[in-house]
């Protein structure tokens, strides 16, 4: 009866094909799984002036208390949404570069006989960041938290309102028009929101910054050992770990985090901001395994179509805990960093 489900008009009956006899192979998540946050106090705090651009002269002011992944969003916890959402998947959450591509984060798509599909992630790369995202992916997924974490089809009781309406915004046009709703609980960091917590000392309401999100100013070093000695990341160069990996587990450089506990806000994956820039770009901030050091420093930012879907590029999630009004940052001349597609 649920054989060939291909549209959106019977979505509603995913649920139902999904049940009783294939429940136990589609497995419905029940929450998602170790998503830790973590407090950026010191409200008010004045902004880094040190390195201005695109004519902002600050970055890192935020006038509010908020939340901020410790950890990129990792594939693990990114397959767990997909098979929440995608089993029809109406607006390209999944991407097969994903599973094929040799720098993919192996999250497999399987098609059931009823015709939808679930998820699964190779058990080695469930704790390192998922790429091959798109903003619009990220902002579907901060909809996805926003209302719940439910279980149904892709509308706008799901992905498509909460954080951000989107309602089936797709091209890059769409995508750059779409802002963080003023009640948003969840959402993509701003640039503010993601400077603060990568950089700023954790001092109080201070304007002190370091160079780099390991809590220091020396440029930092690419090691992996046990223990950490502090001040590393994952970047290219002689890269911190090699094929077929290259990006590592969630928080393995476990001394080497920022002054608010955060973890791979240098290298990894590069991260989507909700900060738009001229051209039809949105704001990508931390380098990556791909990118040389000084892509982690405090004064290099990069820029992308919201639309495109990167192998060294993820996100982080933030939770804003009362309803505050927030200006986005754009930016009015090209900034420092490679123009990507």
């Amino acid at each position: 009866m649920c054989k060939g489900i291909t549209t959106l008009a019977v979505a509603a009956a995913v649920l139902t094909c999904v049940s009783g006899a294939q429940a136990d192979v589609f497995n419905m998540p029940d929450g998602l799984t170790n998503l830790e946050i973590i407090p950026v106090g010191n409200p008010g705090n004045p902004g880094d002036a040190r390195y201005p651009s695109g004519g902002v002269p600050s970055f890192g002011s935020v006038d509010y208390s908020y939340n901020i992944g410790k950890y990129e969003l990792t594939a693990g916890q990114y397959t767990e949404f997909l098979n929440a959402v995608a089993f029809i998947d109406v607006y390209g959450l999944y991407s097969t570069k994903m599973w094929t591509s040799s720098c993919g984060c192996k999250i497999q798509r399987h098609h059931l006989p009823s015709g939808v599909a679930r998820y699964t992630v190779a058990g080695d790369w469930a704790d390192r960041p998922v790429n091959y995202v798109s903003w619009g992916d990220s902002a579907r997924f901060a909809n996805w938290l926003h209302n719940g974490q439910p279980t149904g089809a892709q509308d706008l009781s799901t992905t498509e309102d909460g954080a951000y309406f989107l309602d089936g915004a797709m091209t890059d046009g769409e995508l750059m028009s779409v802002a963080r709703e003023p009640n948003a609980a969840w959402a993509i960091p701003t640039g503010d929101e993601w400077h603060k917590a990568a950089y700023h000392k954790n001092d109080g309401v201070t304007g002190n910054y370091f160079d780099y999100p390991t809590s220091s100013d020396e440029t930092p070093s690419k090691e992996l050992v046990d223990p950490d000695p502090g001040n590393n990341a994952t970047f290219h160069g002689g890269s911190t770990i090699g094929s077929p990996y290259y990006r590592t587990e969630a928080g393995a450089h476990e001394n080497s985090d920022s002054p608010y506990s955060t973890f791979d806000q240098g290298g990894n994956v590069w991260e989507w901001n909700d900060a738009v820039l001229p051209g039809s770009y949105r704001l990508l901030r931390g380098g990556s395994y791909f990118f040389d050091r000084h892509s982690l420093h405090a004064a290099t930012r990069d820029f992308l179509y919201p639309s495109s879907e990167n192998c060294d590029v993820g996100f982080r999630v933030a939770e804003v805990p009362e309803p505050v009004t927030l200006t986005l940052l754009t930016f009015g001349g090209l900034l420092a960093g490679r123009r990507r597609r």
